[in-house]
């Protein structure tokens, strides 16, 4: 197995749920409004089984070429757009499911990853277009109603053998974790729940989540079977260090 953290770098995000460019050797977080959160953003590239599978897609943002920064990312690895064989959703908040489609040079929305099957929690889709507003941007998932490329998720199992999903919940309610299982290895994407290594090792509940108290103890029982099973942990948020063992 091979893991490869595609940043797409470093922003403050405030009570309006916007994701501001952060520059850690000009910009001072003190400057930002009160309650403002430093995060990484930060999709992960998993290689299995001669598969390409993407956990999350990023926020969508282009570069000034026009090129979809994920996308950018993505070849750095000599790997194109059109190799990623699956997306995998945790949930649907607009800084996990901006780059699912764009809008192509001929003013179409198309999926962002023509070849892949997207994968993602049928509760959580539902929910989301019911919410849509700060944190879920209907523009952003809303192809995936439609598309036959869409595999719809139920609340408990397992893709191909290889990757073991739950709703857990916490962040929001559809919030989903997976874990993926190579032979002796296993690696864990626990997306909003688990997004950054120190929030493993405290405990406390975060105003931002749906329920907070869930998380945290979402948190404390993933950093506990992590740590008997050896897990390899990929943390979506967190500014320094993105892959991680406890």
């Amino acid at each position: 197995m091979n893991i490869f953290p595609l940043s797409e770098g470093v922003f403050t995000i405030g009570h309006d749920k916007k994701f501001i460019p952060f520059n850690e050797e000009q910009d001072e977080l003190n400057d930002r409004s009160i309650g403002s959160l430093l995060v990484e953003i930060q999709p992960f590239l998993v290689q299995i089984n001669h598969q390409n599978i993407l956990f999350d897609t990023g926020l969508g943002y282009k570069l000034p070429n026009g090129e979809l920064q994920i996308h950018h990312n993505i070849r750095a690895l000599g790997i194109e757009p059109n190799e990623i064989h699956k997306v995998i959703l945790s949930h649907l908040h607009k800084d996990h499911a901006g780059g699912i489609s764009y809008i192509n040079e001929q003013g179409e929305e198309v999926l962002s990853f023509p070849n892949a099957t997207y994968f993602v929690i049928d509760k959580e889709f539902d929910f989301a277009v019911e919410n849509a507003g700060k944190s879920y941007t209907l523009e952003d998932f809303a192809i995936l109603k439609s598309s036959m490329q869409t595999e719809w998720l139920s609340e408990k199992g397992t893709i191909e053998g290889l990757i073991d999903f739950e709703v857990t919940g916490g962040h929001c309610p559809f919030h989903c974790c997976f874990l993926i299982r190579d032979e002796d290895e296993k690696a864990f994407f626990g997306a909003d729940v688990a997004p950054q290594l120190k929030q493993l090792k405290t405990k406390y509940v975060a105003k931002y989540d749906f329920d907070g108290k869930r998380s945290m103890e979402l948190r404390q029982e993933f950093a506990q079977k992590g740590k008997d099973e050896n897990w390899t942990f990929m943390f979506y948020h967190d500014v320094k260090t993105p892959i991680g063992m406890l």
